[in-house]
């Protein structure tokens, strides 16, 4: 929409918006850096919110509502927009309405727009570059220590991750030579496509190869070191790939994660593993630990709720306490199409 895009389409996405925008519709079911003056209040919750796309003014004015939590946390799961300006936009608020707030990069803020190809930061140096800026407002990303939360559910280890892609969220008989051309096919092309550059490495699965090297390496360590101490593992892509259903763009996959996590959520004890990226609010159960994806998305996505009374405040999902998991572990999908359920009641 017209009014929604600050920028010019043509010129800094060439697709459009990305595949996943008619997958979510049809889903199943400040500025200040010092905190405010707030009266403290018990108990102290972490919430978590995704995929806020600041790019549009409908989110911006919307994230410009977050009311104050003055002892909570806040987890940001990637894609606050596509340059250094959302992410000082995301950061302001964020900080300003929070105690403490933790970030991991996703495939928007790793963007380098057309109109900055030829002196823009590309890949690993524009993953730093969102990092420096993170650091500049006092958020905590996967390049610091692993902070632990002793608010309610706590302790826990918070441990926010970055790990990208590898296109192996494919069928088994979709090489990865053809996995693009197999998207293709179904008119399918993430935006990542041309504008995720994976510099200085040779392809995006090199980079995600190394990144997963690195955090795992990272987690391990965690857990060696808090070994009764659960884990939050926060990452833009889903760790999964059973969690990965886009029914409008199946095909859509290949960019949404990597095989090699499969197993982390038990490999490292996780209590919690928070994500965002498919625009698909839900919760899952596996083998004990809870999955909460907590994208916000594109205007139009979260467009019904806006029209029901629902506001950005009612899109946060409260990570911990949380509910104690199923008797075995294991639950059926809940879709949280209309907002986030930020507190518990039983779902």
């Amino acid at each position: 929409m017209a009014d929604e895009y600050p920028h010019t389409p043509g010129e800094e996405f060439p697709y459009g918006d990305d595949p996943l925008g008619a997958q979510a519709y049809f889903a199943e079911s400040a500025t200040s850096t010092t905190m405010p003056e707030f009266p403290l209040s018990v108990p102290k919750r972490l919430y978590a919110i995704g995929d806020i796309h600041l790019s549009y003014k409908t989110n911006r004015e919307a994230w410009d509502c977050l009311r104050p939590h003055p002892n909570d946390g806040l987890i940001l799961c990637g894609d606050m927009g596509e340059s250094v300006e959302h992410l000082g936009l995301a950061f302001a608020k964020a900080t300003t309405m929070f105690a403490q707030v933790f970030w991991v990069p996703g495939n928007h803020e790793l963007y380098t727009l057309q109109s900055q190809r030829e002196h823009g930061a590309k890949g690993l140096a524009k993953y730093m570059e969102c990092v420096t800026v993170a650091r500049s407002w006092g958020v905590l990303t996967p390049e610091d220590p692993f902070a632990v939360w002793d608010g309610d559910g706590g302790p826990c280890l918070i441990a926010p991750i970055f790990t990208l892609y590898d296109y192996s969220f494919r069928p088994a008989d979709v090489s990865l030579e053809n996995a693009v051309d197999w998207a293709r096919e179904k008119d399918t092309v993430a935006t990542d496509e041309v504008l995720l550059h994976p510099d200085p490495y040779e392809s995006r699965q090199d980079w995600c190869a190394a990144l997963v090297d690195t955090f795992n390496a990272k987690l391990e360590t965690a857990l060696k070191q808090n070994p009764d101490t659960p884990l939050i593992i926060i990452n833009h892509w889903p760790l999964r790939e059973d969690l990965v259903n886009l029914l409008m763009v199946p095909r859509f996959s290949i960019w949404c994660g990597t095989t090699k996590t499969n197993d982390w959520h038990k490999k490292f004890k996780a209590k919690v593993v928070v994500s965002g990226h498919l625009h698909v609010r839900r919760t899952d159960w596996k083998d004990g630990t809870r999955f909460e994806e907590c994208s916000l998305g594109y205007p139009r996505q979260w467009k019904e709720c806006l029209e029901r009374g629902l506001d950005i405040n009612d899109m946060l999902r409260e990570i911990l306490p949380g509910p104690e998991p199923p008797p075995a572990g294991e639950a059926p999908t809940y879709f949280r199409r209309l907002a986030a359920g930020g507190r518990y009641s039983g779902t």
